[in-house]
């Protein structure tokens, strides 16, 4: 009669055959089945968040449509460029502007009025063509603010630069009796841009 096993020999054999069956396991099924598994699992969630951006971005579509088209209708509403033709048309709509924002601000100039106004002719190439009027105002604190915010929050859109305000004491018609009255000498910047002007197209053919 054979000699039974030990208990030592059973679990060295066990320990084998575990042995065996996980080296067989990663030598065939995990790289035959495990990882293409994944792979593909991966590749579906990520079609479905794709799918689930799509249908989102969808849903939005007639909202950002919506949004656009109001957009648009307020650029039409308060143009950004100015509509003259060329940048002398230009400056003199701005003098125009300039002149309508003081007699608003101060009617008769009792208490603003313009003491220089110069066009500035810049010679840099840009992109869009732009007017530029340097001024200088003799003003009372609120008729400037009134001035530079009629300037800057009407329509065309122009832009304040360089803006430098001194503190100065004037006379302004408005006051009796000759007191000095306190008030600002300013001096900034006015323009505005044009849209470029439209390619020429080659002509003659060859």
């Amino acid at each position: 009669m054979p000699p039974q096993p030990g208990r030592r020999e059973r679990w060295l054999a066990l320990a084998i055959l575990a042995g065996v069956l996980a080296l067989a396991y990663l030598v065939l099924v995990h790289p035959w089945w495990t990882v293409p598994m994944r792979a593909t699992t991966a590749r579906i969630e990520a079609l479905r968040e794709r799918d689930l951006r799509a249908r989102m971005e969808l849903a939005q579509a007639p909202e950002v449509a919506r949004r656009l088209e109001a957009a648009r209708e307020a650029a039409a509403r308060t143009p950004g460029f100015m509509a003259e033709a060329n940048l002398q048309l230009a400056t003199s709509a701005l003098v125009q502007r300039l002149e309508q924002a003081v007699a608003q601000a101060s009617p008769g100039n009792r208490s603003c009025a313009i003491s220089h106004r110069q066009p500035i002719n810049d010679a840099r190439q840009e992109r869009f063509p732009r007017a530029t009027v340097q001024v200088r105002l003799t003003c009372g604190n609120a008729e400037l603010a009134a001035v530079l915010h009629s300037l800057e929050s009407g329509s065309p859109r122009l832009f304040v630069d360089n803006l430098n305000i001194l503190a100065q004491r004037y006379q302004f018609s408005s006051q009796p009796g000759g007191g000095g009255g306190g008030g600002v000498d300013a001096s900034f910047d006015l323009s505005g841009y044009l849209q470029p002007a439209p390619a020429a197209g080659v002509g003659g053919a060859r």
